[in-house]
């Protein structure tokens, strides 16, 4: 089922507040997910961007032109659906202004949650005309792309972020500005004699694979798994600056629909535990099932965690042995053997 936020962004064309884009016109469509339904008269052909792989899994499944990162130019109008990061927000909006043709439309929509009102305010402050309306939950604005939006763009785009001097990443990624104390936690109890073949599920930015090759210097090689396509890109920047000697490879995976290639001896895991605004233990328990396909016979799984979530009974059930390495006042790392 779509979200409130999609049929809100279609409802200024679905109510003929705003003309279709007819056949033959290009849109941009970033942060594009499946499930939404094309207004009357919308002919246009639709350039889907979606960097995360579940979420570009299915429009896949819809036969959606779909692509991780953004590409071309001069696009006829640009509809821009928020999400929670605001950075990511205000890139996509600098995206649509440099994509589209000067005069073209641009839609953005989101929910209260996602910052619309914050970012519908912020624009109106450039003077670009336009109007608002609000359904479903969420507000549509929409506005000309104007002739010379230059300063805009360059504020809006992401920038860098460059975390204990070594690590590169950008707003929007898990932990952008700083080491997790989480990952912190369970990167103090990597093993230093491991020999074998590791996975990072949920890699991010590259953190934990940095850390346990630093750790383990007879590690044989990492397999990275990243469900943002974004984050994956700086993984491998962060691993070929600061493990270079270390065997690596990179996989844009989803990791609760998606099962792995091959097995391994180690597999650590900070795994996500939020779906949109609310706490979601089933993405922990969908990935710990998943590390334990993934592991070899005697293979093993360390993880970090909340202190509240609820692992310990898929751990009990998954595994032929687990327990728990440690914890404080905010996380604990667990383990678990095949």
């Amino acid at each position: 089922m779509s979200r409130d936020a999609l049929k809100t962004l279609f409802y200024p064309f679905d109510n003929g507040v705003l003309p279709a884009p007819a056949e033959g016109e290009r849109v941009l469509f970033l942060g594009a997910e499946a499930g939404y339904r094309l207004p009357q008269g919308f002919e246009a052909s639709i350039a889907a961007v979606q960097a995360l792989r579940p979420l570009y899994r299915g429009l896949e499944a819809a036969r959606a032109d779909v692509s991780a990162v953004v590409d071309g130019e001069d696009y006829d109008a640009a509809l821009v659906l928020l999400c929670k990061h605001k950075g990511e927000n205000e890139d996509r909006l600098a995206e649509a202004l440099k994509r589209t043709k000067i005069g073209g439309l641009i839609v953005v929509a989101g929910s209260k949650e996602d910052g619309v009102q914050s970012l519908r305010k912020r624009v109106a402050q450039f003077g670009w005309g336009g109007d608002s309306l609000p359904k479903y939950h969420g507000v549509a604005f929409w506005f000309g792309r104007p002739e010379d939006p230059q300063d805009v763009i360059a504020k809006f785009s992401k920038k860098p972020v460059r975390v204990e001097g070594r690590f590169d990443t950008a707003p929007g990624m898990f932990s952008h500005d700083r080491i997790d104390d989480g990952s912190e936690l369970l990167a103090s109890r990597l093993p230093d004699d491991f020999k074998g073949h590791a996975a990072d599920f949920g890699a991010g930015w590259g953190y934990l694979s940095v850390m346990l090759a630093a750790r383990a210097p007879n590690l044989k090689g990492i397999d990275l798994f990243e469900a943002d396509h974004h984050s994956l890109e700086a993984a491998k920047i962060n691993l070929k600056a600061n493990a270079p000697k270390v065997p690596t490879r990179f996989f844009w995976h989803d990791l609760t629909s998606e099962d792995t290639r091959d097995k391994y001896d180690l597999i650590v895991m900070n795994p996500p535990f939020h779906e949109g605004h609310a706490a979601e233990p089933s993405l922990g328990v969908a990935m710990i099932k998943a590390s334990a396909k993934a592991l070899k016979i005697g293979g093993k799984l360390m993880l970090v965690a909340n202190r509240g979530m609820p692992y310990e009974a898929v751990m009990g059930e998954t595994f032929k042995e687990w327990g728990e390495t440690c914890r404080n006042a905010r996380f604990k790392v667990l383990w678990g053997k095949r």
